[in-house]
């Protein structure tokens, strides 16, 4: 049984899909949560994991100098000693010290295809070019933007949306049930460090 940090930044809804699917889902019996972290003390996902009955923590980002702040995030994380890190709408770029020290351990979900659109607003984006499908990917976190191998890509049919609301209410649909069968391939799977 794996045993994962989840980190967030916001309201963390894949979070919370994450921990209804090992509650009762496809996650069951392949991981636990050890707790679920956040950069921001006013995280909506702090209370919604609190109310799971998971550990959380908090390390504030703002007004703390990069390295101060990755050298707590990291003395933490060694701590909590996870063998997956799960990012779960986690806004801050991870420092290299951090993924050189769970490399091909940390995972991240970002909705678009990371091979023609890196970085935030990927939902925008995909309506902002009128595409008709769009895609999730769940990848691996590398020091680059977007750019970790691949774990797996999913459509999304965005082709009958009108407003960019439309467009995420239909990508988090899928996200939510995606990134927990991404983890459940990764977990239970003979995942070697490249």
């Amino acid at each position: 049984m794996k045993k994962n940090v989840i980190m967030i930044s916001g309201r963390g809804s894949n979070m919370e899909a994450i921990i209804r699917n090992i509650q009762s889902g496809i996650l069951k019996d392949v991981c636990s949560i050890l707790s679920v972290y956040s950069n921001k003390p006013d995280a909506v996902g702090l209370q919604i994991a609190a109310e799971f009955g998971i550990p959380t923590h908090v390390i504030t980002s703002k007004g703390k100098k990069r390295k101060t702040y990755t050298n707590m995030l990291l003395e933490w994380l060694k701590q909590e000693n996870p063998d997956f890190i799960i990012l779960a709408g986690y806004m801050k770029m991870l420092s290299s010290e951090i993924i050189n020290e769970f490399p091909q351990r940390i995972i991240n979900i970002h909705p678009a295809d990371t091979s023609l659109h890196q970085g935030l607003h990927g939902y925008d984006w995909a309506f902002e070019h009128k595409l008709k499908t769009t895609k999730i990917t769940v990848h691996f976190v590398d020091e680059g933007l977007d750019t970790g191998e691949v774990i797996g890509k999913k459509d999304v049919d965005i082709s009958d949306c009108r407003t960019i609301e439309e467009v995420e209410q239909k990508g988090l649909k899928v996200e939510h049930q995606f990134y927990s069968e991404c983890v459940r391939k990764i977990l239970t799977t003979e995942h070697t460090v490249k």
